[in-house]
């Protein structure tokens, strides 16, 4: 039972280099029931980019949260996830690192800066969707996100 009605569709800023993980999550929010609309970063310096309005993004909406890879081009995933946290006016923003690195020093270091959670992605196909779709579900259905006190 759903704990908040959301009175516009929440906005999940994907941070993901792999084309087929891209199309994994999609497809994993295209076939969920919950109101979302899911932007793409490709690297990076997109996704600082999507989070303050620069460039290409600067009509981006804020994200409610961020899926955010940590082996990206460009601008590292643990340096996005760095800026982030020490940045006041988006650290409020929940970050859910979704990466294929399962080594204890990512995870630690994750958390360490602030991270609100770490998984590591499943290999398999029905894995990964069921997996991403729980994400969304939690955080689009469950817990209260900043964004939605500000409306």
């Amino acid at each position: 039972m759903p704990i908040l009605h959301r009175a516009a569709p929440a906005h999940i800023l994907l941070v993901e280099d792999d084309p087929g993980d891209e199309l994994m999550a999609r497809e994993a929010f295209e076939d969920d029931a919950l109101d979302s609309e899911l932007h793409v970063a490709r690297d990076g310096e997109q996704a600082l980019d999507f989070l303050y309005r620069r460039g290409d993004f600067a009509d981006a909406p804020r994200p409610d949260f961020i899926l955010l890879d940590l082996n990206l081009p460009r601008v590292d995933g643990r340096q996005v996830l760095r800026q982030i946290k020490n940045d006041a006016t988006v650290a409020s923003i929940p970050v859910v690192v979704l990466t294929t690195s399962a080594a204890v020093e990512d995870l630690l270091a994750c958390y360490d800066t602030h991270a609100n959670a770490y998984i590591t992605k499943p290999q398999g196909y029905e894995e990964f969707i069921g997996v991403v779709r729980r994400i969304n579900e939690f955080w689009l259905d469950t817990v209260r996100l900043p964004n939605e006190e500000a409306e």
